[in-house]
């Protein structure tokens, strides 16, 4: 490998750890204040609570004094009974008591509903003054964890600026305008070439561009993200003994499955694509993936019925049905583009279903040789 591709792999290595600690810095003050919000929040609760408690306070007051006037009313108007001189007045003052005895009834009702309330409101003051107080505990420890874990984030921010400006300084300054050209606008400037990919873009090379990555003895760039390559012999497989081959019969895939794969040599002007189909409640979905690099092309297709009927024109002649089954929350998973060891799995079946279709050349069978009569 050349001096300065190696260079580069140490370069982007301290890009990533410099933008990884940026990050976490840049992130710590947000969580301390979703702790603090989350405390303020245990915080009014309790406000609210002890408010209740002395809104209840102040009605039960008000209530007592109520039933004081009342009973000055009560006496007045006793007194005021002795001095009457018809039946009429006297009657007039007995229904002015009973009317101020029922409100005396009423004004003693809401204090009774008060009194057993209060039991209520001194119960949820506690527990949220004990929430409070385990919450405050836990935040100021979390608080401190935050503020240790940033000096340490910023003492690694600190050595790993220092290894990429010594990883620049060795560098051409051309290479390094290219790196820092793509790394801009696609996150990263280098990329590691193995079965014949570039693993950043997912796109096969050339023989020739794969073998000149393969020698390190020139910059080589992927024609498709102009990333710099290069090459790990350290994940190169051991050479085995050549085993002897087994033919054993490609498994089919079931019929009735609710899944289904297929590759397609021509799907239109997408040329060589997997199509997947999924049967689930009554409809099917359709899923279209390029046959090279894996990526996902267009959007979820959905139709009313199982996907023989639903997609007929897509099951032609020339489509290969595939081995294959993952969960749709896995299929979901992935996002755009398909996993390489699932794509590999795929590309591995496809080959054996075209060795499978191909005729079988019959050799006549040699006889052995007998030894001589003696």
């Amino acid at each position: 490998m050349l001096p300065e591709v190696q260079k580069l792999i140490e370069l982007q290595q301290a890009d990533r750890e410099i933008l990884r600690l940026k990050e976490e810095i840049a992130a710590l003050p947000k969580k301390v204040a979703v702790i603090e919000a989350k405390l303020a929040g245990t915080k009014a609760v309790l406000e609210n609570a002890k408010a209740a408690v002395k809104a209840d306070d102040a009605a039960r007051r008000k209530h007592e004094q109520a039933i004081l006037d009342e009973q000055g009313k009560i006496s007045k108007f006793r007194d005021q009974s002795l001095a009457v001189k018809t039946n009429e007045q006297y009657k007039a003052l007995l229904h002015e008591i009973q009317f101020a005895e029922q409100d005396i009834r009423a004004h003693e009702d809401k204090i009774l509903e008060l009194m057993v309330n209060a039991e209520t409101r001194e119960k949820e003051v506690k527990a949220a003054e004990a929430e409070l107080k385990e919450e405050t505990a836990d935040i100021e420890k979390e608080k401190a964890e935050a503020r240790q874990r940033t000096a340490e984030d910023e003492t690694l921010l600190a050595e790993w600026t220092a290894k990429r400006e010594q990883a620049r300084a060795g560098v051409d300054e051309a290479l390094l305008r290219q790196y820092d050209r793509v790394a801009k606008y696609r996150g990263s400037g280098l990329s590691e070439v193995r079965d014949h990919k570039c693993l950043a873009c997912q796109v096969m090379l050339r023989p020739q561009t794969y073998n000149e990555v393969r020698s390190g003895t020139s910059v080589v760039v992927c024609d498709s993200c102009q990333r710099v390559l290069y090459y790990d012999h350290a994940n190169d497989a051991p050479v085995a003994a050549p085993t002897p081959v087994l033919h054993k019969r490609r498994p089919h895939p079931k019929f009735e499955a609710n899944q289904a794969w297929y590759y397609r040599p021509a799907y239109g002007e997408l040329g060589e694509v997997f199509l997947v189909f999924q049967n689930g409640g009554g409809d099917s979905s359709r899923r279209i993936y390029d046959a090279h690099i894996g990526r996902q092309l267009g959007d979820i297709f959905v139709r009313q019925g199982e996907y023989r009927l639903a997609f007929p024109e897509d099951l032609t002649e020339d489509a290969i049905r595939l081995n294959g089954s993952w969960r749709e929350s896995e299929l979901d998973a992935w996002g755009s583009e398909i996993p390489m060891v699932v794509l590999d799995l795929l590309q591995r079946d496809l080959d054996l279903a075209r060795a499978e279709a191909k005729p079988r050349v019959h050799t006549e069978d040699v006889p052995a040789e007998h030894p001589a009569a003696s």
